[in-house]
C-alpha cells in the first residue's frame, strides 16, 4: 500500500505522520512523490507505524506508475456531467466502459465511480424465475406503469454469454419493445461472461451509473432460477420471484433457498385457462411460506398473482412493493441493508481482483510453469505446488 493511500485511510496528515517518524513534513512529501527514497532506518519506522502495510516496495517506481493522464481525467469529468445532464448516449458509453476488462477502462471506471453519490430515494428490484415464466413481459408491464406514474425506469437484463466468443444473444431488449423505446426507460442487456450467480460481475457499477443519471427504479433481471442465482439478492432492495401456474408437485420445481429469499412471490400468466391453476398455486405457496422462516426481521414475504400480458394485477404488485419499502425505511432496515451490501461488495471486489491477478500475473510466469511441470512429473504434490505458488507470489504483491 502506498504511504499516501495509508494516510488517507486513517485520516492522518503528512505532518502527523512525520512527527511519528521524527522527520520533517518536506521529507515525507519527497518520499511520497518519489523524489527521495527512505533510508533503511526510516523504512523500518514506516513499516512499524503502518503495521507492515507500507514497505520498501511501495516506494519503488513511483514515477513509473500507470495513472490516468490529465486528458483522461477531463474526459471522465465531461462524461459524468453528460450523464447527469441526461445524455443516454453517454450513459451507454459509461456502462460499456464499466463492463470492459481492459486495464485502462478499469482505471477510468474507478475515476468515474468516485464522482457518484448514492441516490437514497432510488429502488433496486431484483427479478428471477424459471425460463419462460415471463420475466421480460412482467418488467415491461410494470415499467410502463411506473413511467405512467412519472418515474424513470432502468433495466439491467443479464444474458448468458457464449463460452467461445464471450458474446450473448441480448434477447431481452427485443422482448421489451415498448419499454426499450420509451424516452423515460433504459433497457441494458448485459452479458454475464460466465460469472456464477446469473449476474454480471459489473452489475453493481451499472446500477450506480443509472442512479447517477437519476433513474428512480432499477430492475435487475437474472437468467433464471439456479443454485447460485441468489447473488442478486445481495445487490437489490427487494427480491421478486416469478412463478408459473401449475399444481401439486409444482413446489418441488423451485429451490427452497429462492423461496426463503423472496420478498414477493408472483404467480404470472394468471389468465384464461390458467386462472384456476394460478389460484391453486397461490394457495400452495401461501401455505409453504407459513412454515418457512422469513429472512427479513421486519417484513414477511407474500404471494400475489398477475397477468403481465393483460396488464392485470400490476398496480397491486407495485402497491405491495411500496408498502415493503415504507416499512423497511421506517425501521431503517432499508438503509442498513445497503450498508451491508456495500461491505459484501468490497470483499467480492477483493476476491475478483485477486483472481484477476492470478490469471494475469501468475499463471503464465516461468516459475508457475516449472512448478506445474514438477507436479505433472509427480515430483511435487498438488497441495505443495499450490502453497509454493502462493508464498512465492504473495511476496511480490
Amino acid at each position: 500500500m502506498k504511504l499516501k493511500e495509508y494516510l488517507k485511510v486513517y485520516n492522518l496528515t503528512s505532518k502527523e505522520f512525520a512527527k511519528k517518524l521524527d522527520i520533517s513534513v518536506v521529507t515525507i512529501s519527497r518520499y511520497m512523490s518519489g523524489e527521495r527514497f527512505p533510508s533503511k532506518n526510516i523504512l523500518k519506522k514506516i513499516s512499524k507505524n503502518t503495521e507492515g502495510f507500507v514497505t520498501a516496495d511501495d516506494f519503488k517506481n513511483l514515477d513509473k506508475e500507470k495513472v490516468l493522464e490529465i486528458k483522461d481525467k477531463h474526459e471522465i469529468d465531461k462524461l459524468a456531467q453528460q450523464i447527469k445532464n441526461g445524455s443516454r448516449r453517454d450513459l451507454a458509453k459509461a456502462i460499456t466502459m464499466v463492463e470492459s476488462f481492459l486495464y485502462e477502462d478499469k482505471q477510468k471506471t474507478e475515476e468515474l465511480i468516485s464522482k457518484f453519490k448514492e441516490k437514497k430515494n432510488s429502488l433496486r428490484i431484483g427479478i428471477t424465475g424459471v425460463p419462460g415464466v415471463g420475466k421480460s413481459t412482467f418488467i415491461e408491464a410494470l415499467g410502463l406503469y411506473l413511467i405512467h406514474l412519472g418515474l424513470k425506469v432502468a433495466v439491467i437484463a443479464i444474458d448468458p454469454s457464449s463460452q467461445v466468443s464471450g458474446g450473448s444473444i441480448m434477447g431481452d431488449k427485443t422482448r421489451m419493445e415498448k419499454l426499450s423505446i420509451n424516452p423515460n426507460a433504459f433497457v441494458r442487456p448485459s452479458p454475464n461472461r460466465g460469472h456464477l450467480g446469473g449476474v454480471s460481475r459489473k452489475t453493481r457499477e451499472s446500477i450506480m451509473c443509472f442512479e447517477y443519471a437519476d433513474y428512480d427504479v432499477i430492475f435487475v433481471e437474472t437468467m433464471g432460477v439456479g443454485q447460485a442465482e441468489t447473488s442478486v439478492y445481495n445487490m437489490v432492495d427487494i427480491f421478486l420471484v416469478l412463478l408459473l401456474p401449475s399444481g401439486g408437485d409444482d413446489l418441488q420445481g423451485i429451490k427452497k433457498g429462492i423461496i426463503e429469499l423472496a420478498d414477493i412471490l408472483i404467480i404470472n400468466k394468471s389468465d384464461t385457462m390458467l386462472k384456476e391453476a394460478a389460484e391453486n398455486t397461490l394457495i400452495d405457496y401461501k401455505n409453504a411460506l407459513s412454515i418457512i422462516q422469513s429472512v427479513r426481521e421486519d417484513v414477511n414475504p407474500c404471494v400475489l398473482k398477475c397477468s403481465a400480458l393483460n396488464k392485470e394485477g400490476i398496480k397491486e404488485i407495485w402497491d405491495q412493493i411500496k408498502v415493503f419499502e415504507r416499512n423497511r425505511k421506517k425501521t431503517r432496515s432499508f438503509q442498513n441493508n445497503r450498508i451491508s451490501q456495500n461491505n459484501n461488495w468490497m470483499w467480492e471486489l477483493l476476491y475478483q481482483n485477486v483472481n484477476d491477478y492470478i490469471e494475469n500475473e501468475i499463471k503464465g510466469k516461468k516459475l508457475s510453469i516449472e512448478i506445474k511441470k514438477k507436479m505433472n512429473e509427480k515430483k511435487l504434490n498438488v497441495v505443495k505446488a499450490a502453497n509454493l505458488l502462493l508464498t512465492s507470489f504473495i511476496k511480490k504483491i
